[in-house]
């Protein structure tokens, strides 16, 4: 094919044509700063509370309970530091799990190492789902944060979160509960209470919004530090001039997302689950990981014995097909993914590991085209790494 077939929708996504013609008036026309007295700064203020409004009612929660972000990535690092500084006196001990994203578990590992906060690594089962058992006997009196995300990068696991929520708040009301949930944006219901999450934190470009902007829902009365300092903007959570073009883009690609998703999520995940079954009967030795039915709609990820995934990456873009090996933030390194470590899959098995993502705008012919070249595209990668210990039926 001469046309890219981009199967790494979780990586990020295109900007919705529809979202660049709600950002434009804002670069053009009415561009002024939201903190303005004069009539162009009103605007400003308008468009991005009418924005919050929008997003407000997606989430289901009140408008001043969002906070304006430049990624996912910051509101990790708002949720998790914020609450951990203001908590401190309380308790040091965070509860995350072994598959967060790095913005989770860096995070995590700083507050261990410059400020002697004390961290629980929980195990997850074969199929990425978090061990609730541990996570109740991890809960201690010193408690003050728990993170668990709600669906991940790399396998497409969905966490049970509202059963998460009711474990972690039987324990004790005032343990703080975050969820990442970048990758659930656009696809999996948002609303807060039914989640029982107090901090959620979202990235735009995952939704067909543009990159560098996010936000972090922050529940009324949680305990919260910013983590940036300056003209106190967003009720002085998140100094610094709001990005107001890159938040009306924000605001209209999550209402579209949740109009359409419906119907979306039924069209990515048709071609997911051809993906699936027909990688799963045409390649031996792949390997689906992840839950098998409690995934993302678009998430289709597979490890291949005997096989380098890097080298299949570049095998396939040889042939036009875009894909990923796993977290795009950790793409271009050797070293096996956490995730898949925390799977306990061999590691000679886990490198060989591939990750598609479908989209709104992936097409069965698409899906034709990466069935073809992929069969053949692992056996020159097995052929080529005997190291890997060549295939296995």
């Amino acid at each position: 094919m001469t046309e890219l077939v981009y199967l790494d929708h979780a990586a990020t996504t295109p900007v919705d044509p529809r979202v660049v013609e709600a950002m434009l008036p804002f670069f053009e026309r009415r561009w002024g700063n939201p903190s303005s007295v004069y009539a162009l700064g009103r605007g400003a203020k308008r468009a991005l509370d009418d924005a919050r409004d929008s997003m407000a009612e997606v989430l289901a929660c009140k408008p001043n309970e969002l906070v304006f972000t430049s990624c996912g990535t910051e509101s990790d690092n708002l949720a998790i530091k914020g609450v951990a500084f203001a908590r401190a006196a309380r308790g040091k001990h965070l509860i995350t799990s072994k598959i967060e994203h790095h913005a989770v578990l860096h995070t995590c590992e700083w507050l261990q190492k410059h400020f002697g906060f004390e961290v629980t690594y929980l195990e997850v089962d074969r199929q990425g789902l978090v061990d609730l058992g541990q996570l109740e006997a991890a809960l201690r009196d010193d408690t003050v944060l728990v993170s668990i995300m709600y669906a991940n990068n790399e396998i497409g696991t969905i966490e049970p979160l509202a059963e998460i929520a009711r474990l972690v708040k039987g324990k004790r009301q005032d343990i703080v509960l975050h969820t990442d949930a970048v990758q659930a944006g656009g696809v999996l219901p948002l609303e807060v209470d039914r989640l029982g999450v107090d901090l959620l934190s979202l990235s735009g470009h995952k939704f067909y919004a543009p990159k560098g902007v996010g936000l972090l829902y922050a529940r009324r009365g949680t305990p919260l530090l910013p983590q940036q300092q300056g003209g106190g903007q967003e009720r002085g959570l998140r100094a610094g001039t709001e990005n107001v073009p890159y938040i009306v883009g924000m605001a209209a690609a999550l209402r579209l997302a949740y109009e359409e998703r419906e119907a979306r999520c039924a069209h990515m995940a048709r071609l997911r689950d051809r993906l699936i079954e027909e990688i799963s009967h045409s390649i031996p030795g792949s390997h689906l990981t992840g839950h098998p039915t409690q995934r993302l709609p678009n998430n289709a990820s597979f490890v291949f014995e005997g096989a380098d995934g890097e080298s299949i990456l570049l095998n396939l873009d040889q042939h036009g097909i875009a894909a990923s090996s796993g977290s795009a933030c950790s793409s271009g390194s050797l070293e096996i993914s956490h995730v898949l470590r925390a799977l306990r899959l061999r590691p000679e098995l886990a490198q060989g590991s591939l990750r598609l993502s479908t989209g709104v705008k992936t097409t069965d012919v698409h899906v034709d085209h990466a069935l073809a070249v992929l069969p053949g595209v692992v056996e020159r990668v097995r052929a080529r790494t005997p190291a890997l210990g060549g295939r296995r039926a």
